[in-house]
């Protein structure tokens, strides 16, 4: 009888594989032999499940976009009330003392080069899309006396403050640190609650 293949479970040594490398070594880093490397199987199993780098790639983004969201829903869904779950929500979204400093260089990394690569910059703005609606719905449980333009202008002032602190964190962790990003949100924060 033919071994039979557990498809998941390699998708899955795969994608933890590729994860590592994109936080150790950036997209540069990221390639068909280096992701084999670490996840101990040969560059024949990786071009299996992603035929090409660019496969590979859009696969690492999706992956940044569902650790997220999975983070986000548990983080709203703890919540007792809209204001905690909007702290929640964005709290994770930046890098404080949560340990997701890898995250934020990879989503640097995915930014900037979602600027020449138009699969890589539709991703991005759906994901972008899909954390303005969440933040955005919030804001309006928050807030419901608002205008749409004031809870729209809200929203997006913080998920700007967020994904800024992400990239200055990124690039200065010092002097971005986790008291000063938690101090800016409070400060953007204190009008809604």
């Amino acid at each position: 009888m033919p071994k039979q293949r557990d498809v998941q479970a390699q998708r899955d040594l795969l994608s933890n594989a590729t994860w590592q490398v994109l936080a150790e070594h950036g997209l540069p880093g990221l390639t068909l032999r280096a992701v084999a490397e670490r996840a101990g199987c040969t560059t024949g199993l990786v071009m299996h499940a992603f035929p090409t780098k660019k496969a590979l790639l859009l696969h690492a983004r999706d992956l940044l976009y569902d650790r997220t969201a999975l983070r986000a829903d548990a983080a709203e869904a703890a919540s007792a009330d809209a204001f905690a779950a909007l702290q929640a929500v964005l709290g994770q979204a930046v890098d404080l003392p949560h340990g997701h400093h890898d995250e934020s260089r990879v989503w640097v990394g995915f930014l900037a080069a979602a600027l020449a690569d138009d699969d890589l910059a539709e991703r991005h703005r759906a994901a972008n899309r899909s954390f303005l609606a969440r933040v955005g719905r919030l804001v309006a449980a928050c807030r419901p006396e608002w205008t749409e333009k004031q809870v729209e202008l809200t929203t997006k002032s913080l998920v700007a403050l967020v994904e800024g602190l992400n990239v200055l964190a990124a690039a200065d962790p010092r002097g971005y640190p986790a008291r000063l990003q938690q101090n800016a949100l409070a400060a953007a924060l204190a009008p809604l609650g």
